[in-house]
């Protein structure tokens, strides 16, 4: 087994249960990690043998930009697609972050982690 992460992908979306964070949308941190099997590509060197993390990347933006009122469904939408479109992955860990939630005190961030194994 082996593990693609991808760190810190940034995006500006619009989550949130608040009527305003729809309109007004904020920042938010993505941290994806996979596991799967990389024997294959470390042997051979083909992108065909392992999965693409440009994919990744392309998930988590594009689910990014469908508004939820909660980060848990969004995060799960990301897993779900991941499951769907890369089947060589066999666990997932995501954290989706919103930046300078809008909560009433000074916080940097507000984070939702969700772990899921393919069935």
């Amino acid at each position: 087994m082996g593990t693609i992460k991808l760190k810190n992908i940034r995006t500006f979306s619009y989550h949130g249960c608040l009527v305003e964070e729809g309109k007004i949308g904020s920042d938010y941190s993505v941290d994806l990690e996979v596991k799967t099997d990389l024997r294959k590509s470390c042997i051979s060197d083909d992108l065909a043998d392992t999965v693409d993390y440009v994919l990744l990347n392309q998930i988590v933006v594009e689910e990014m930009a469908i508004r939820s009122d909660l980060l848990e469904h969004v995060a799960y939408r990301i897993i779900i697609r991941i499951f769907a479109e890369a089947p060589s992955v066999s666990r997932i860990k995501i954290g989706v972050s919103k930046i300078n939630p809008p909560i009433g005190g000074d916080v940097e961030a507000v984070t939702i982690e969700l772990e899921e194994y393919r069935n």
